[in-house]
């Protein structure tokens, strides 16, 4: 794909265009998207300002997010379907979703991508404390669950930045140059006969039904560059300085709060999307949103140097996406936008006819037959 693509549409529609049209099969490493979340309302922008929760009723309707229940799950998984086609086998997807039916979701997802490919549930903590008065506590989080194509996807590493409490609590000790560290054994649960982890160092043995973690050679070497701390006793162990370390891991709780005044209902917080394409994508990968709302997870993709592809059928949403992408004036490391912008203007009759055309296609294509028999999905 040589250029990024917007498509003004039913995304259902643009998933088969993608697919018959495009040929993008198994080109997309990246799927983001953040669906309704059938919560049975209309979202509104009134006066350039959008809604979120409470709506006016002078104001314009952005999205609808009426299909509940088990239509909803349909409605998702119709199009879960879909993806999985356009997923490279070292693709991933996440998933944005309300807790009130995500486990519901995720039942689904698991038939879809199988449960062997889910990853996790990621909890992310959307506001601050409430102080509603009702039976149950205060909702603070949604989920975005996780899951891959295959057993080898793309995988970048993400690491966060050390707090100050946490160089405390995980480096308590101080060398003479100041220098903050801490030790970990330098022994591993379980016994070797042969082989170099189960020699002497230093005239000792590991600990009973335990080996030393690396060969002898290397536990010399480090003991001459004054990297392991004897206690009282002799015990060794390997040190470690903070300094060192490129930051912790990235647990599966984030708190990334969603702008105070969004310019439309669903537009979340850019660091989410920052941290999720530098993970689970590379330079040259492609990124979807099919329901691209506002325009982040594209900004995000375009800022982090990938091609990207949104969808979305709302004019309001199409129209923040367009503003929000051409702030992305370029320079040497960013590329200016490039895309192409289509229109899937023939949405009432000779559209039906190509939608349900494009879809039984794909549907009844020999890969999403072999899917359905194993995973034993109905489709209507």
């Amino acid at each position: 794909m040589k250029k990024s693509l917007l498509i003004h549409g039913d995304n259902i529609e643009g998933l088969s265009y993608l697919l018959i049209d495009k040929k993008l099969k198994g080109k997309i490493d990246l799927v983001y998207i953040d669906p309704p979340f059938a919560t049975g309302g209309n979202f509104t922008i009134t006066n350039g300002r959008a809604t979120t929760i409470s709506n006016s009723r002078n104001g314009n309707i952005a999205y609808t997010d009426t299909i509940k229940g088990k239509d909803f799950i349909e409605f998702l998984r119709e199009r879960l379907i879909l993806i999985k086609e356009l997923l490279s086998e070292k693709g991933s997807i996440y998933l944005h979703i309300d807790y009130k039916i995500g486990h519901y979701v995720k039942v689904m997802m698991d038939k879809v991508f199988g449960i062997e490919n889910f990853r996790n549930d990621i909890t992310r903590v959307k506001c601050n404390p409430k102080n509603f008065d009702r039976i149950g506590f205060g909702n603070v989080k949604d989920l975005i669950l996780f899951y891959t194509k295959s057993s080898n996807p793309i995988w970048n590493e993400p690491r966060e930045k050390y707090t100050e409490k946490d160089f405390e609590k995980l480096f308590p000790k101080t060398d003479r140059q100041g220098r903050r560290y801490t030790t970990v054994p330098i022994h591993a649960p379980g016994e070797t006969e042969n082989g170099k982890s189960n020699r002497q160092f230093k005239g000792i043995m590991p600990p009973q039904g335990r080996h030393w973690r690396t060969d002898v050679e290397t536990l010399e070497q480090w003991d001459k560059e004054g990297l392991i701390e004897w206690s009282s006793t002799g015990n060794p162990r390997k040190i470690i300085y903070a300094d060192e370390r490129e930051g912790k891991r990235v647990q599966d709780i984030w708190e990334y709060k969603d702008p105070q005044y969004p310019t439309y209902p669903t537009e979340k917080n850019s660091d989410i999307l920052d941290l999720i394409i530098n993970t689970s994508s590379n330079a040259d990968s492609i990124v979807l949103d099919c329901f691209c709302g506002s325009g982040t997870t594209l900004k995000s993709a375009q800022t982090n140097n990938r091609k990207w592809i949104g969808i979305d059928q709302s004019e309001y949403a199409i129209k923040a996406t367009i503003e929000k992408i051409e702030t992305v004036e370029g320079d040497l490391f960013i590329a200016k936008p490039n895309y192409e912008f289509v229109v899937l203007k023939d949405t009432i009759s000779n559209c039906q006819q190509r939608l349900n055309a494009s879809r039984k296609e794909v549907l009844n294509s020999k890969e999403v037959q072999q899917e359905v028999q194993k995973n034993n999905i109905l489709l209507k």
